[in-house]
């Protein structure tokens, strides 16, 4: 009967304790899991010219301690005291206690040496300057960084330009330029980089902009939000117009009803997910330098506002390695975390030191104003630990608490370090600067909740401040074999409490949340994930965390795929009144990007009796016409190419017939047999039977394309895996272009209208993963895989 009272903060550590998961948490260095380990070497290893990896994670963690504890020699000829940092440096990553931003992880000590993860750059109204911008962004991505940008100060479209007498095309037609020049530089050489674009809610065209992504084909490469003032949130309450007002002239043009203009931006972003809302106000309230400007835009995902040709340099600290279990319940390790602060603004601080800026403008504003970004990761896991429910009071109080000891000890360790160093260069006109007893910072704003993306997954955390995304996973690998991932703390509490079963885990993985589950109440209630937590408590986690933070919080405030307009209405007020800097929501599918799918998007599932009964007609619609196969004559004539692949070289010959149009494809792998080279032949076989047929080429590399294994480069193409080798090497033999949208099949007029039926039902496809092709979500203000083995993340 005692057992029947214990809370369950005692009944997770003691599980923890009794499967060893509480000492491994204390394990110094850390453990790595095997999804750490796969993103590790797919994305941060150094890799030679060949792409091959030639760093272990030991390596990788001495690389960059050695890299940025360097700094110190420009303060301390101190031999030992460079000694001291490097091996502190190294412990807190090892440890997995605290991680800087990826760039820092990737570059530092390799050859790019770009630190800093996101970027600001002004769009002056000046079409020299303009494309100077759009030049910058294409090094900055480049380079591996994201790149925010206001368009507020360009000129309507139709205002007359003076120099040369022409008509303004205003600033989204300009957005576009750079969202090309996005497409086209691949970000350090891997992936697109990430932007952010902001437009004042009083520019004269900001009614085209809020529908800018109306069209989901356009601005791929753009978060976009709205920055609004006080004053306007105020008039949308009552329903009162204000003005536009002409950036140019500074007059105002005409006038709008402010309250129209606000849902007009929540229909969009309960269509589209865009645009977010910045309250401009609120976050130049706490603009440390306002001598230097006023802020008028954030980084790709919101949680740093900053100054033009101001960078983030950010970190973060795992919270689910600050809790202590050893007296059989669970206390956060305040002194640990103290620790884990000081030595994270110090590495934060020689970051800016260390770093190659791509552009000179950078470096100079950068080392002005020395702002860094001391952030959290592990929430819903420390959550988890400490026994509280994730939208509970409970949990809003410790948030707070945290936060607050977090604030003030990383403005304690920037004084510390400003003792030592000297002051921010433009301290003494900052606003910290308020007489005698004023705060000698080191950094300016040095507390940020930035987005953890695949850092998280290093460090075996859950992402930021979010809820947990997934309790358990189902992953198929060779042979068709499954593999179950279960969240740790689950299966430990699952096998203490004696409920822990594989039908419970694959069920759990299928229907993502544990709330209908045959378990008891209090694990329920533990053990909730995003779609179980109504929004008003995503906002309520995001105003605690804001209240003692000096920059910006990253959440995503996620809605069921049903949820309203109005839903999303009161989101946007509550923020706005709860003293958050910004919102960014999220309705399930409203990112969808194909047709016809069962997938990830579950608020809206019908049965399978029901989804045969509605694309009965689809189904019969794609029935071809029967094809008469075309026989081989004796000779042929043909290329052969070679093309690098994850796999390793696949020699691919397409042979043609008479029209010089594809007539067959043969495929072999550079190393003969097994499983690889089977499947390759049989792919080979059926494509070269579907063109003698008559397919037409364009369906057989629209349906290979695409499909992920293992990624490679070759002579600067990515190949995402043999069969997309195939499609690659078809395209290009048909004058196809090797990337960008291919022309789809031509679709019947009754599969059209019935796709559409299909999809005002919601049977719509979650966007899928560039990497791996799995299912992506919306959080920390961005799409990321939700496979913790790949790691994916479209902002990172």
């Amino acid at each position: 009967m005692a057992s029947e009272t214990k809370t369950p903060a005692k009944r997770i550590t003691e599980a923890m304790l009794k499967s060893g998961m509480a000492q491994q948490m204390e394990q110094r260095p850390a453990e790595l899991t095997e999804n750490a380990l796969v993103v590790l070497n797919r994305r941060y290893l150094t890799k030679d010219a060949e792409r091959n990896v030639i760093e272990d994670t030991e390596g990788m963690f001495h690389r960059v301690a050695r890299n940025l504890a360097f700094a110190d020699t420009v303060y301390s000829d101190s031999t030992e005291n460079f000694q001291r940092t490097e091996q502190e440096f190294y412990q807190v990553m090892t440890n997995l206690e605290f991680l800087p931003n990826s760039p820092t992880l990737m570059n530092a000590g390799n050859r790019l040496q770009q630190l800093s993860a996101c970027f600001v750059l002004p769009v002056p109204d000046s079409l020299d300057e303009i494309f100077e911008g759009v030049k910058n962004t294409a090094l900055i991505h480049q380079s591996g960084g994201g790149t925010g940008f206001s368009f507020s100060r360009l000129r309507p479209s139709g205002d007359v330009v003076g120099s040369s007498g022409g008509i303004a095309s205003g600033p989204v037609s300009f957005i576009r330029a750079f969202d090309t020049a996005t497409d086209v530089v691949k970000q350090g050489g891997t992936r697109r980089g990430a932007n952010m674009g902001i437009l004042s809610v009083t520019h004269p065209d900001i009614l085209e902009f809020i529908k800018a992504k109306k069209d989901k084909d356009q601005l791929n490469n753009f978060n976009i939000s709205v920055t609004v003032t006080d004053e306007f949130m105020e008039k949308a309450k009552k329903g009162e117009d204000y003005d536009l007002i002409n950036p140019n002239s500074g007059k105002a043009t005409s006038t709008l009803n402010a309250k129209e203009v606000l849902d007009l931006i929540v229909e969009m972003a309960w269509e589209t997910g865009d645009p977010g809302l910045v309250f401009i106000d609120q976050v130049n309230a706490d603009n440390p330098n306002p001598q230097i400007g006023r802020i008028e835009s954030t980084n790709p995902c919101g949680e740093q506002p900053l100054l033009p040709y101001e960078s983030c340099n950010l970190g973060s600290i795992n919270l689910a390695r600050m809790v202590n279990h050893q007296f059989g319940h669970p206390e956060v390790d305040w002194n640990k975390l103290a620790a884990t602060i000081e030595t994270g603004v110090h590495m934060l601080d020689n970051v800016i030191d260390m770093n190659n800026y791509p552009i000179q403008q950078i470096a100079d504003i950068t080392r002005a104003t020395r702002r860094i970004g001391i952030g959290v990761m592990g929430w819903a896991d420390l959550l988890v630990e400490m026994g509280v429910r994730y939208d509970s009071e409970a949990a809003l109080d410790l948030a707070e608490t945290i936060m607050e000891f977090i604030q003030d000890q990383t403005h304690r360790a920037s004084i510390h370090l400003a003792n030592q160093r000297g002051v921010f260069p433009e301290w003494e006109k900052s606003i910290y600067n308020t007489g005698p007893n004023s705060p000698m910072l080191r950094n300016s704003a040095p507390v940020t909740i930035a987005p953890t993306g695949t850092i998280s997954i290093i460090a075996g955390a859950s992402s930021g401040i979010e809820p947990l995304f997934a309790l358990s996973y189902v992953r198929n690998v060779m042979d068709n074999d499954k593999l179950i991932e279960v969240n740790p703390y689950l299966e430990a509490v699952a096998k203490t409490e004696g409920f822990y079963s594989t039908g419970l885990m694959e069920q759990l993985a299928e229907t993502g949340s544990i709330k209908d589950a045959q378990v008891p109440q209090w694990v329920k209630d533990i053990f909730r994930v995003s779609q179980d937590i109504d929004p008003e408590w995503h906002i309520k986690i995001q105003a605690a965390f804001q209240k003692y933070t000096d920059n910006a919080v990253s959440k995503t405030i996620n809605f069921p795929a049903n949820a309203t307009k109005e839903d999303i209405h009161k989101a946007y007020l509550m923020a706005y009144d709860t003293g958050c800097k910004g919102i960014t929501v999220y309705r399930d599918g409203s990112k969808d990007e194909q047709v016809l799918t069962t997938g990830a998007t579950r608020e809206k599932q019908v049965s399978a009796e029901e989804l045969q009964h509605r694309t009965n007609g689809v189904q019969q619609a794609l029935i071809p016409a029967k094809r008469t196969t075309i026989d081989r004559p004796r000779q042929v004539h043909g290329i052969t190419e070679r093309v690098r692949t994850g796999h390793g070289n696949v020699y691919i010959t397409v042979n043609f017939g008479e029209g010089r149009e594809p007539f067959e494809i043969f495929s072999n792998l550079g190393k003969a047999g097994g499983c690889d080279s089977a499947q390759l032949e049989a792919i080979s076989r059926l494509a070269s039977m579907a063109l003698r047929a008559g397919v037409d080429v364009n369906e057989i590399i629209y349906n290979l394309r695409g499909i992920t294994c293992c990624p490679a480069w070759d002579e600067g193409v990515q190949v995402l895996s043999t069969p997309d080798a195939i499609a690659l090497t078809l395209s290009r033999q048909v004058g196809q272009p090797p990337r960008g949208e291919l022309p789809r099949p031509t679709l019947p007029e009754t599969f059209k209208s019935q796709a559409q039926e299909l999809r005002d039902r919601g049977l719509t496809r979650a966007p899928r993963c560039a990497d791996c092709n799995g299912t992506i979500e919306f959080r920390e203000g961005c799409m990321a895989c939700t496979d913790p083995a790949c790691g994916w993340n479209k902002c990172n």
